[in-house]
């Protein structure tokens, strides 16, 4: 069974890809995220503000794509980031949508 996870792309005013998601990033959704980061070429800034559950297959995807992303984080999310070690390859904010 599939987790529910919703991702919207977009493109931020200063011209920087913008990947908004929204439910729970598990090994059951986890090639949806590839493939959107995959298909989206250059820096892109994920928005993980309404995620609620994020497991290692999901930081695997996140690993892998470390060099281009920036993340904005929950703050249930942002120890994980760090605690992977994800947050000393990619740049992490803790925020909503004003940090986007």
């Amino acid at each position: 069974m599939t987790t529910p996870l919703t991702l919207t792309p977009g493109v931020r005013p200063d011209g920087v890809a913008l990947l908004t998601a929204a439910g729970e990033i598990d090994m059951s959704n986890t090639d949806t995220l590839a493939a959107a980061l995959e298909s989206t070429p250059g820096p892109v800034v994920i928005d993980l503000t309404s995620v609620e559950y994020l497991d290692s297959a999901g930081l695997s995807v996140l690993f892998a794509h470390a060099d281009r992303i920036t993340l904005i984080a929950n703050p249930l999310l942002t120890p994980v980031l760090t605690i992977s070690g994800l947050a000393d390859l990619a740049t992490v904010h803790e925020g909503g949508p004003d940090v986007r």
